[in-house]
């Protein structure tokens, strides 16, 4: 049985939309911590974590 795959946007637009709601509903969390609950969540790759770092995280990354 053939496995379906998302297109690759699908699943960094989930990721970007869990993060902002976590971080609205949860303001007390630092970016870092929330980067770093979504790797495990969504299982992201190193490449798509440095795409957050770079483009969200300013000096905090998301592997620790």
């Amino acid at each position: 049985m053939a496995k379906s795959l998302q297109p690759p946007g699908d699943k960094m637009k989930k990721v970007l939309c869990w993060v902002s709601e976590e971080l609205e509903q949860h303001p007390q969390k630092k970016r870092k911590e929330v980067f770093r609950e979504a790797q495990v969540r969504f299982d992201l790759s190193p490449l798509e974590c440095e795409f957050l770092n770079t483009h969200f995280a300013g000096d905090e990354s998301c592997g620790g």
